[in-house]
C-alpha cells in the first residue's frame, strides 16, 4: 500500500523511437511495436500515428519531467494516449501510457481508501467527516457508540439533522475555516467531549471538515464530584481552623503581596500586646477581619468579641447600647435592664467599627472609659469596671475631622496608640487570584455549583479593575459569577458592568501567581481523588472492576488514573 502517489517514471517504458522531421519525411515506416515520436523544428513533440497518411497521422504529445506524479499526468489534456518523460538533461527518456496512468490511479485510490477506512476504525476516537454541503461522509464505530447513531442512518445526511446546529463545532469549522485543538464542548446536552477539528482544503478551497472527539462525560462527572469534595474539604478545614486554638488567627487574611504581609506583620505585633489599636482603611478592605485576628491572637479561647458599627446606631440609643441601662432607666426600657456592649465584651475585645461616625457627646464618654476603665450604666449609680480591650476602625480621615470639629482630638490620640493601615485591593492586585479561588471554593459549596477553574479572560478583566469596594466588592462579584454560571462555566459577561468597562480590561493582566495557584488546586484534587479510589478499593477488596463500575468509568480509565496518581496497579 502506498501513501504517496507514485511518479510517472515508476510505470514508464523505453520502447519508443524519436525521429527528426527529415526522418519522418524520408518514407521510412516506423518499426512495428515501437511508439514513434517526431521532434519538430520548434522543439515540440508529436506522436506518429501508425498507418495514418501524411501529417494527418501526427498528434501533439506532452513532454513532462520524469518525476511528475500520476495525478498531474492524469490532468494532461489531449488526444494522445501517451506522454513523454524527460530526464535531467531535458531529453526524452521514456514514455507512459495514459491507460496505465488511469489504472495506477484507480489502484492507488483503492489502497488509500482502504488505509483511510482502517485508520478510522482502529482509532478509539469518534471521528466525523463532512463535505462542503455539510453531509456526513465518514462516521466511525466510536462515533456510533458515543452518540448512539448508526452509520447507515447518518451517512449522506445533514449533520444538523442529528445535532443542534449551534453545538456542532465541525460545522463552525467548515464555515469559518478555523481549526480547534483540545477544546471542550457539548455536542448534546448529555455529552461532554474533547474535540480537535480542522477544515479539509483542496486548491485553497475548503471542501469539508473533520472532527475527532473523545468522550469525557465520565471524567467531567467525576471531576465535579472531586471538586465538590475538595471544596467541602477546604470548607471543613476553615471551620476546623476556627475551632482550633493552635491555628494561625491571621490565616483567613488571604494574600502574599508585600503590602499585605507588612500589614499582617504589624497586626501580629499588636496582637502580642494589650494596647488599644486604630485600624485605618477604605470600606471593604477587611478591617473587622484584622480586628478578629488581633483578638484571637491575644485573648484566651472563648473570650468574647463584640462588634459595634458606630454608623448604624441612632444617636439617641448609642449610650444605652454601649453602657447598658438599669431597670426603669427610661420609658419603654426593658424592666429587667440590659447589659451594654462594654460589659458584654468583658475579658475580650470591643470592636468599634466606623468610629468616625460616633456622636461627639459619646466621644467624651468613651474617652473617660479609655482613660479610667470605668463607666456608669444609663440610670445607674454603681460604677462599673471596663474589662475589655478596644480596637477601633474607620475609613474616614480623622485628622481632617478634628479640624472640622467633628472628632475630638484627645480621643483620637487616646485611640491612636498603635495604628494599622490596611492596604486597598488596588495596591495589592497580585492577591486577587488567590482571593478569587478562595471565594469560588466557598460559593461553589454554598450553591452546589461545579466550577472547574476561572478562565484567564475573566481573571484578566478582574485584574484590570481597581475595586473601589475592595475585597467586599470582589467577593460579591465572585458570588455573582457562581450564581449565573448554571452550566458550570464562568464567562466574562457574568461580571458586573463596571468591571467589564474598566480601562484595559482586555489588556494583559498584571503578573499573578495563577500557575502556582492552579497547580496547588490540582494537587489538592489529585490527593482527594487518590484517597477516594483507595477507600473504594479497600471496600471492594481490591476488585477494580467493581470500583470502575461505581465510578461509572471503564477499567482502562481507572488504570490510567491509578497510574497517574502513583497508586499500585
Amino acid at each position: 500500500m502506498r501513501h504517496q502517489l507514485p511518479a510517472g517514471c515508476s510505470i514508464m517504458t523505453q520502447d519508443f523511437a524519436l525521429w527528426t522531421e527529415e526522418e519522418a519525411g524520408s518514407g521510412i515506416l516506423p518499426q512495428t511495436g515501437i511508439v514513434t515520436f517526431i521532434r519538430t523544428a520548434e522543439g515540440l513533440y508529436e506522436w506518429l500515428v501508425p498507418g495514418a497518411p501524411g501529417n494527418s497521422g501526427r498528434i501533439a504529445v506532452h513532454a513532462v519531467p520524469e518525476g511528475t506524479g500520476l495525478d498531474e499526468l492524469a490532468a494532461i489534456a489531449g488526444d494522445c494516449p501517451y506522454a513523454l518523460l524527460t530526464g535531467t538533461s531535458g531529453q526524452p527518456c521514456g514514455i507512459v501510457r495514459m491507460s496505465d496512468v488511469r489504472r495506477e490511479l484507480a489502484l492507488a485510490y483503492r489502497q488509500l481508501k482502504a488505509g483511510f477506512d482502517a485508520a478510522l476504525e482502529a482509532s478509539e476516537i469518534a471521528i466525523t467527516v463532512i463535505n462542503e454541503h455539510s453531509e456526513v461522509i465518514a462516521w466511525t464505530a466510536d462515533a456510533e457508540r458515543m452518540f448512539g447513531i448508526r452509520r447507515e442512518d447518518i451517512l449522506g445526511k445533514q449533520a444538523s439533522d442529528f445535532f443542534p446546529r449551534e453545538r456542532l463545532q465541525v460545522l463552525r469549522t467548515l464555515h469559518t475555516g478555523d481549526a480547534v485543538r483540545q477544546m471542550q464542548h457539548q455536542p448534546r446536552q448529555d455529552i461532554h467531549a474533547m474535540i480537535n477539528a480542522r477544515p479539509i482544503e483542496l486548491d485553497g478551497k475548503v471542501i469539508g471538515a473533520v472532527a475527532a472527539e473523545i468522550d469525557i462525560t465520565s471524567q467531567i462527572r467525576m471531576n465535579k464530584q472531586l471538586f465538590t469534595m475538595a471544596a467541602k474539604v477546604q470548607h471543613l478545614e476553615r471551620e476546623v481552623a476556627k475551632l482550633s486554638p493552635t491555628s494561625d488567627p491571621f490565616a483567613p487574611i488571604k494574600g502574599t503581596s508585600a503590602a499585605l504581609k507588612t500589614s499582617v506583620e504589624t497586626a501580629r505585633k499588636i496582637g502580642s500586646t494589650q494596647a488599644t489599636a486604630l485600624i485605618l482603611g477604605e470600606s471593604g478592605v477587611g478591617k473587622e477581619l484584622y480586628a478578629r485576628a488581633i483578638h484571637d491572637s491575644r485573648e484566651k479561647a472563648g473570650a468574647p468579641f463584640i462588634a459595634i458599627n458606630c454608623g448604624a446606631i441612632p444617636p439617641s440609643l448609642f449610650e444605652s447600647e454601649l453602657f447598658g441601662y438599669e431597670r426603669g432607666a427610661f420609658s419603654g426600657a426593658d424592666p429587667r435592664g440590659k447589659k451594654g456592649k462594654i460589659e458584654m465584651a468583658g475579658g475580650g475585645t470591643l470592636f468599634l467599627d466606623e468610629i468616625g461616625e460616633m456622636p461627639l457627646d459619646m466621644q467624651v464618654k468613651l474617652l473617660r472609659v479609655l482613660q479610667e476603665k470605668k463607666y456608669y450604666a444609663v440610670g445607674g449609680s454603681a460604677l462599673k469596671q471596663a474589662d475589655c480591650r478596644i480596637v477601633a476602625a474607620t475609613n474616614r480621615d480623622l485628622k481632617a475631622m478634628i479640624g472640622e470639629n467633628k472628632f475630638r482630638e484627645d480621643l483620637y490620640y487616646r485611640l491612636n496608640v498603635v495604628t494599622l493601615d490596611v492596604p486597598p485591593l488596588r495596591h495589592r492586585k497580585s492577591d486577587i487570584y488567590e482571593l478569587i479561588q478562595t471565594f469560588l471554593s466557598e460559593f461553589s459549596v454554598a450553591y452546589g455549583r461545579f466550577i472547574e477553574a476561572c478562565p484567564s479572560e475573566v481573571v484578566q478583566a478582574m485584574m484590570s479593575y481597581d475595586w473601589p469596594g475592595n475585597v467586599r466588592e470582589l467577593r460579591n462579584a465572585v458570588e455573582r459569577l457562581v450564581i449565573l454560571s448554571s452550566d458550570g462555566e464562568l464567562k466574562p459577561e457574568y461580571l458586573p458592568g463596571p468591571v467589564l468597562s474598566a480601562p484595559g480590561s482586555a489588556a494583559p493582566a498584571a503578573p499573578v501567581k495563577e500557575a502556582q495557584a492552579g497547580a496547588r488546586l490540582q494537587s489538592m484534587k489529585d490527593e482527594v481523588e487518590k484517597q477516594k479510589i483507595l477507600e473504594m478499593l479497600e471496600a471492594e477488596k481490591g476488585n477494580k472492576r467493581a470500583v470502575a463500575k461505581k465510578l461509572d468509568i471503564s477499567r482502562a480509565t481507572l488504570y490510567n488514573r491509578m497510574k497517574r496518581l502513583g497508586l499500585p496497579l
